[in-house]
């Protein structure tokens, strides 16, 4: 019985197989579009699209004037992810893979963690609303973060906490105040408020142009989207978030205790 599937996704699949195998190592040129009409017998438009299937999972990129290339898939490391882990921003720990230009360990090892924050009041969208279980329209200090691991891009993250919750105190602004940079259950904690439990969710989805230039890959590659909300002893939301990471660069690691 023949292939059915499109022409596209064959060639995709090949050069995908061909790279996985080796045949095609990092750095290596991905043939021509002239080559791959000849070797498929395809249009200009089949091959085109093949090659951004190709880009799209992470697998090549594209250098003007040069062509199409090879690109490095290999995890960066992991993002730490427990209850012990520092209460900042972050919300992790990295643990990074050897060989890859990071100091490996986690950042009390050497691994220097910065990031940039903008902060401003807006109206909450109904999806943001429906996840902080308030009114949409109801004001909320949304957050974007980006963070960097020793000047390598690794997480995106726009926060979300209703201003009914924070208005008015020292921990209203995540990045200013006597308890900047603390993280959600630091900061809530200086108000009163207890932090008992996050929720997290996790999904994928093709990286937006902003995205991919903010974390160095190409618009519509895979990413990995975290949706983490915070509660409080009264299950109440007190805020969530969104959490943008490289799929083909960085790992998510959960541990998960057993009680008896």
């Amino acid at each position: 019985m023949g292939d059915s599937r499109p022409v596209y996704l064959r060639i995709a699949d090949d050069l995908r197989r061909r790279i996985d195998d080796g045949f095609l190592t990092v750095g290596a040129r991905i043939p021509s579009r002239s080559e791959l009409k000849r070797v498929y017998a395809a249009s200009d438009q089949t091959v085109d699209r093949a090659v951004r299937v190709l880009k799209a999972a992470g697998y090549a990129e594209g250098q003007f004037g040069r062509g199409v290339f090879v690109t490095d898939r290999a995890p960066l490391g992991t993002l730490l992810r427990t209850t012990g882990a520092v209460d900042t921003p972050f919300a992790a720990e990295i643990h990074t893979a050897r060989g890859n230009g990071l100091p490996c360990g986690r950042p009390s090892g050497g691994t220097s963690l910065t990031w940039e924050a903008s902060a401003g009041e807006t109206p909450a969208p109904a999806p943001i609303a429906e996840r902080l279980g308030i009114a949409p329209g109801e004001p909320v200090l949304r957050t974007e973060y980006e963070y960097l691991a020793d000047r390598h891009p690794v997480q995106l993250a726009t926060s979300w906490e209703p201003l009914t919750v924070t208005a008015g105190t020292d921990v209203v602004h995540p990045e200013r105040g006597p308890y900047a940079r603390r993280g959600v259950r630091g900061r809530l904690a200086a108000i009163g408020v207890r932090v008992v439990r996050a929720r997290e969710l996790v999904g994928s989805r093709p990286a937006t142009t902003p995205e991919a230039e903010a974390l160095g890959c190409t618009a519509g590659q895979c990413v990995t989207v975290v949706e983490r909300t915070h509660f409080d002893g009264d299950d109440r939301a007190v805020e969530t978030s969104d959490i943008v990471v490289r799929a083909d660069r960085w790992r998510l690691e959960y541990t998960i205790p057993f009680t008896s």
